[in-house]
Order: structure tokens, then sequence, then C-alpha cells
């Protein structure tokens, strides 16, 4: 046998024993994928994205994709060549596993966590896009959750508007949490609000809510700290003046905020945002539409590219990661608000491409 073929196959052989090798050893790691992507304008499954009832909508062309990341479970294992294969592929990348699951987190629990999430940041979408409009939203301070066996089980509930605590207005979710903590623990403390089912009533019936009522509960001492608690979350609620639905299932996490807030827009405005453009993006976003970070933007630009786009929205922050990896033909346009955004999408429909806000590496 010739000395290169022999080499070439101890070297085969040798490559094929350590794969071998490597298969039983498991490693602590996870591996991050570039997910689908979903077009907010368009329809999944035959149903629209977006559905917007009671309000005048209008024609929308092109694209307005929202990016996913395809993570594994919590409870898989990952072998050593399927590490070193995922280090080594340009498409995925490979992660500690506490990266994804932090604090020996279930995947159930990360199911519910994004879950919220994703919610959370519908609403926030909502508001940010209607307030970008001029379209006014009702604000409330509510109570999210209840604490089973606390002080207030039974005398507030999930979804009663909280108007003041002892008599001070309440503006802001946090504002109750101070107020309480004034107390010190076995204190009294009063609470003003609109139960949640005369709340409901009023939305469903498009008026304000009314009929306060006056609610006192002691305080006990929080575990571990020496402070009063009454064993309530307090969040925000809206009343929106019109519908809006946003239906999309298998979809988890803050990251899509932006775009649903820009479709909205888009929607609700004359003309066509997109110009008829392939446009993808990512963000968070708040009530007030500042646009934040998400996490696995290589990955979501893989997959923006792979399903056809050629314009990328990405938050300030992701600006310099996206920038060292970006795929040919992708062009990132950088966004701190939904302003920004909505901006950016006026000069590339004008063809202003030279004045877009972009991303650098450096």
């Amino acid at each position: 046998m010739p000395r290169r073929t022999a080499t070439m196959l101890a070297s085969t052989l040798i490559l094929i024993a350590l794969i071998c090798a490597g298969v039983p050893f498991k490693v602590p790691y996870s591996e991050m994928s570039p997910g689908p992507t979903v077009n907010t304008l368009g329809t999944v499954g035959g149903e629209p994205v977006l559905r917007i009832t009671g309000h005048e909508t209008y024609k929308t062309s092109g694209n307005l994709n929202m990016t996913t990341v395809r993570v594994t479970g919590a409870d898989y294992s990952m072998n050593l060549v399927e590490a070193v294969y995922g280090w080594l592929a340009h498409d995925s990348v490979v992660v500690p596993h506490g990266t994804l699951y932090p604090d020996g987190k279930t995947e159930e629990q990360s199911t519910q966590e994004n879950a919220e999430e994703f919610s959370q940041s519908q609403e926030s979408a909502k508001v940010a896009a209607l307030t970008e409009l001029g379209i006014p939203v009702t604000s409330h301070v509510v109570v999210s959750t209840v604490v089973k066996d606390s002080p207030s089980q039974g005398k507030l509930h999930a979804g009663d508007i909280v108007e003041d605590v002892d008599g001070t207005a309440v503006e802001q979710p946090e504002d109750v949490a101070k107020l309480v903590t004034r107390h010190k623990p076995g204190e009294d403390v009063t609470f003003t609000v609109i139960p949640a089912k005369t709340a409901a009533a009023a939305e469903k019936a498009g008026k304000e809510p009314e009929g306060s009522e006056k609610v006192t509960i002691t305080t006990r001492k929080a575990p571990k700290e020496n402070r009063a608690i009454v064993g309530i979350q307090a969040g925000t609620d809206h009343t929106f003046p019109f519908d809006i639905d946003i239906k999309l299932a298998d979809v988890g996490g803050p990251s899509a905020g932006l775009m649903f807030a820009l479709g909205i827009v888009d929607k609700l405005t004359p003309g066509q945002l997109t110009g008829g453009k392939f446009i993808a993006g990512t963000g968070t976003i708040d009530d007030d539409g500042k646009v934040g970070p998400i996490g696995g933007i290589n990955m979501k630009l893989v997959g923006a590219r792979n399903a056809g786009a050629r314009y990328f929205l990405t938050p300030d922050e992701n600006c310099k990661a996206a920038a060292a990896d970006t795929p040919d033909g992708l062009t990132l346009i950088r966004v701190r608000t939904i302003g920004d955004a909505k901006k950016s999408l006026d000069k590339l429909r004008a063809g202003d491409t030279a004045g877009l806000p972009s991303c650098s590496a450096g």
C-alpha cells in the first residue's frame, strides 16, 4: 500500500476513533440556531398575525419580519462531538447551559417565563405604536398577582385597579411597594381600589371605571428582611380605544416587541411603511417606545437573511456584535426607539440609504 494512502487511512481511522470516543461524554452546553421568521404584516395558518377592529386600517406591502432563535431544551444532554461540531459551524452557536437556563431553571419554567414576557411585549408594542401615532391609551396600576396565604389573599384580587395607598395617589407600579414599606410589619395599610369585575365591565362598555372601595390590610414581615409586605405584585394594565389582536403560537420572549409595534403602525397609517421591501428586525420595546437589546443576535441575522431579508433593524446595544458578523447581502439599521425605526423606514422608502443609521463593529 502506498505510504500516502496508508497515512490517509490511518488518519481517517484515528478521526473515527476520536469521534466514537467523544460520543459518550456529555458536556454542560446548549446550542442556539436560527429559528423561523414571521412577517407581522402577513398571516400564519390562514390567520392574520395582526388583526385590528374598531378602527380604519390600510393596505400594507412588503415584510416586517420578527426573528427567532431555536434552542436545545433544558433536559437535552449534549455530547462532546455535538459541541465541537456546533463550535465549528457558522449557522449555530454553542453556549454554556446556564446561559439559557440559569439557576437550574427547568424547561417548563423557562417556557412559562417566555410566555409571560411575550404577552407583556405585545401589550407594550400596542402602547408604543398608538403613542407614536398620537392615539391616547389609558393606563392603570393594577394588582398583577396575589401571593397565596399572604395578608392580601381574599382582600385584593388580580385585576383590581389601585388608585391610592393610604390616601397617596399611585402613578407607577413601584409606588405601591414604596408606600407599603413606609409601615412597620404588623401595621395596617389602606388601599383604595376599583374591583377587577367592575373595571372589566367598564372596559367592555367603553367607559372609565368607577366605584372605588377601601380595603385595609395588616402588613407582614418580609422573609429574611425587616420590611413590611402585603403579598401582592403590582403591574400596569392598559385600556385601548379599539381592539388589536396579536396571534402567534409557539413563540416566546420579549424580542418581537419592536416588529409588532411597527406592524401596528403600518396597518394604521396611510401608505406603505416598507415600500414593498423585505425588512426584518428584533428588539424589546417598552411603553415609551424605547428599543432594548436581545439575545442571539447573530442567529437572528442568519435566519433573516435565509428568509430573504435585505435590511435588519438592530437594537443599538446589539449593534457591535451584529456588525462583527453580518451575513452577506444584509444591511444593518441601528435603532434606539420606535421613532428611530419609523424615520429609517421613511428614508429607505425614499431611497435615501446613505442617511440610514448604521452599526459599527468598532
